[in-house]
């Protein structure tokens, strides 16, 4: 967000506008931890935000918690936030057990065959496609070259002219 932008929304909320860029870091950080804190507060002790079952906002949610929660970073300020919000920390934990099961090895055998099995059929697919094109590429540069052809164009007479202006006036 341009420091513009920023400047005109703390306006319209009443706040001073921030001038510097450890302010903005700052007011970003803060932001990010209360909507954190928001999150935890609705998902509760409940195991999704809706009930029992994961709905869109828990797969979106995931999604940027899951990063947050699991990559290493030298020294985050949120990610030292969401590891005190045990329910979110839980929330990913569970997600992560029920849906993304990995063995020692990292992937299940079964869901192995079923990567190599796609990563085959996008290699073959792959291939035919460079072939494919490979070969317009050479029936194009085989073909003669024409130059571009110029379209007659109609000239209407002078009565055809007016019958179409006023069929475009006519509702």
């Amino acid at each position: 967000m341009s420091k513009g932008a920023l400047t005109r929304i703390l306006l319209t909320r009443g706040q001073p506008p921030l001038y510097h860029l450890r302010e903005v870091e700052a007011q970003i950080y803060r932001d990010a931890k209360e909507c954190l804190n928001l999150l935890s507060n609705r998902l509760g002790t409940s195991q999704f935000f809706f009930g029992d079952t994961p709905s869109t906002l828990d797969a979106y949610v995931f999604g940027f918690l899951a990063p947050l929660y699991k990559v290493r970073f030298p020294k985050v300020q949120l990610q030292e936030h969401l590891k005190q919000l045990s329910n979110l920390c839980r929330f990913c934990d569970d997600i992560l057990n029920s849906y993304f099961r990995l063995t020692l090895g990292g992937i299940s055998p079964a869901g192995q065959e079923t990567v190599d099995a796609n990563l085959q059929k996008l290699t073959q697919l792959v291939n035919k496609e460079s072939n494919l094109i490979e070969k317009m590429d050479d029936n194009l540069r085989q073909s003669p070259q024409l130059p571009p052809r110029k379209l007659p164009t109609l000239k209407l007479t002078p009565a055809e002219e007016e019958s179409d202006s006023l069929q475009r006036l006519s509702p």
